[in-house]
């Protein structure tokens, strides 16, 4: 089916949407929520990783090859309404920038670009962190990279490239993250250290749904929101403390 063409008379088009980094755990989530709200999916995955998305056989169409691989991007986001990217910093060969570009070359103009990352990436500076977060960037990432596993700077400049295009992008910053049944769509800020964001703690399957809500919410454009779990203590006691409407 067709996106961009009416689905019977009267009716909308139905819009499509392509998933980067599909067969991952966040990737999945957001594969089944954008099915749950009628979209038409295709994915990227590496070719190994296609059996993860065995559960959506027939729903959605795969494009299987290397996040980073622009032809495969081409192919994929051909004729989409939004991309939502898993920023992965696997390796050491600029492999989540590689992805980003391409998305942001690829995309289709106007196109809802959405991408995922951790607290550590800053829009503005102005983010306050926690000695955990400082010791992760300061010593887990350097012994990540020697050991040629992953590599944190890559994905700060695959943001820095996102943050730099005239797209309509929307980077969203992840907390910690557990499994467990949905607690609903987080609530977010523009910078990691505001206290609404103090419990650092995040459903992945929430995360996702975040990511998917947000192809829909122009306030996102060109922001950076840093998330956390709308029932976490921090995200209650702010919602507690604010003024009746």
């Amino acid at each position: 089916m067709e996106t961009g063409h009416n689905q019977g008379a009267g009716r909308p088009a139905r819009k499509k949407v392509c998933i980067v980094g599909a067969s991952g755990k966040l990737g999945q989530y957001m594969v089944r929520h954008a099915l749950d709200r009628g979209y038409e999916v295709a994915g990227v995955c590496r070719e190994a990783s296609v059996p993860k998305l065995d559960a959506f056989k027939g729903r959605i169409t795969l494009f299987p090859g290397a996040t980073d691989d622009r032809r495969v991007i081409e192919r994929a986001v051909d004729g989409c309404d939004g991309v939502l990217t898993v920023l992965v910093p696997r390796g050491v060969h600029g492999y989540a920038s590689k992805t980003a570009q391409a998305v942001l070359d690829k995309a289709q103009p106007g196109a809802r670009l959405l991408f995922s990352c951790g607290w550590h990436i800053t829009l503005d500076g102005l983010d306050v962190y926690s000695w955990k977060i400082k010791t992760l960037v300061k010593v887990a990432g350097p012994l990540a990279r020697l050991a040629r596993f992953a590599d944190l700077d890559d994905q700060v400049e695959a943001c820095r490239r996102v943050f730099a295009s005239d797209t309509r992008w929307t980077v969203v910053r992840g907390s910690d993250l557990e499994e467990g049944d949905s607690q609903g769509l987080p609530v977010w800020s523009r910078h990691v250290g505001d206290p609404i964001l103090k419990s650092n703690l995040t459903r992945r399957i929430d995360f996702a749904l975040f990511m998917v809500e947000a192809l829909n919410n122009d306030e996102l454009v060109h922001r950076a929101p840093a998330i956390v779990g709308g029932q976490t203590p921090s995200a209650l006691a702010c919602a507690s403390a604010a003024p009746a409407p």
